[in-house]
């Protein structure tokens, strides 16, 4: 006979077995992929036999200022440093138009401090990787940065007009462009707003098609034309194969929990900030009860602190650190209050 540890054992890897076919296999209730993942992203742009969507894309995003890219070559995404030890870059997308200019396509989902810093570091591997041995007279090609953000940058979050931004260097004084081989491109999708109703360019079509794709069903009549329904099928979940569905949930886990990760990171910086306004107060309340002279000003001061940490759900050791009591004389005001 199995022993109890054995049988407890092998109850568990049952469980964790039935959990991981749960987590893998459990049908997605979405009809289509969600572009703002990071499989889900390189699988509608960054596969060959959907090059022609990304072709489309930039084509729409970049007419003004390109003219039409007939053809696209995809690059390896990992780009190491001059040297061993230096740091790497990792692309979502990094791109070859037919006249060598080089196109890097980021999709960011969550916010991320000094986006534009790291946007900027990128841009500089294909500007270095130009560099010929030999003689060269530093003529390059142009690189575009094209990051499609699902946040807004905090600087901007006022103009809620404006969710595309082209940035090259310019002239301070003349605001004329001083060089323009070097492009950046930030689409700040929570401001695009707009119905499928009131799209009118191609280039918004494809913005709503990125916001929106996961939400929807069917089709819209609006966007009933070649591309987008090579694109709408090129999406659909039940069209993935065993491993790239297992790759999708994984994504999508993979953003869930650094979706969470930022919530507790916001949970506790609020937490913070309450402990610090409180220990303001307390300490305001010490000043208040020394020049009164009472000694029970401060105790009933600090018990209110405590029971007031206990209602916020601080932890006993953060309302030692606010108070320094001991965790006894902490769990006694508990008991007092009955908060145990």
């Amino acid at each position: 006979m199995k022993s109890e540890k054995t049988q407890k054992t092998t109850q568990r890897n049952h469980t964790q077995e039935k959990k991981n076919k749960k987590m893998f296999y459990e049908p997605i209730k979405d009809r289509y992929i969600d572009p703002f993942t990071d499989f889900g992203f390189k699988k509608l742009f960054g596969e060959e036999c959907n090059k022609d969507l990304l072709l489309d894309f930039l084509n729409e995003l970049l007419h003004k200022e390109e003219g039409r890219i007939v053809s696209l070559s995809y690059f390896p995404s990992e780009k190491l440093g001059i040297t061993p030890d230096s740091r790497k870059a990792v692309f979502d997308l990094y791109c070859e138009n037919e006249k060598g200019e080089k196109f890097i396509v980021e999709i960011q989902k969550a916010k991320q401090d000094f986006f534009k810093d790291r946007t900027l570091f990128y841009s500089t591997f294909p500007i270095i990787e130009q560099a010929p041995s030999g003689e060269w007279d530093f003529e390059l090609k142009s690189v575009y940065t094209v990051a499609i953000l699902n946040f807004i940058f905090e600087e901007d979050k006022n103009n809620l007009l404006k969710y595309r931004y082209d940035v090259m260097l310019t002239d301070i004084d003349s605001h004329k462009v001083f060089y323009d081989k070097l492009t950046f491109i930030y689409l700040e999708m929570p401001k695009f707003t707009k119905g499928v109703d009131e799209l009118k360019t191609r280039f918004e079509k494809w913005l709503y098609v990125i916001k929106n794709l996961r939400r929807l069903e069917d089709i819209p009549e609006k966007l009933q034309e070649r591309i987008f329904q090579k694109m709408f099928a090129a999406a659909e979940v039940a069209k993935l194969t065993r491993e790239e569905y297992r790759k999708y949930v994984c994504s999508l886990n993979a953003g869930r929990d650094w979706q969470n990760c930022l919530s507790t990171a916001k949970r506790e910086a609020r937490a913070e900030g309450l402990a610090e306004g409180l220990a303001e107060g307390l300490a305001e309340g010490f000043v208040k009860g020394e020049k009164k002279g009472k000694a029970e000003g401060k105790a009933e001061t600090l018990e209110c602190v405590v029971v007031d940490g206990k209602h916020n759900g601080f932890s006993i050791k953060q309302i030692q650190l606010i108070t320094k009591l001991s965790e006894e004389q902490i769990i006694e005001i508990f008991k007092k209050h009955d908060l145990l």
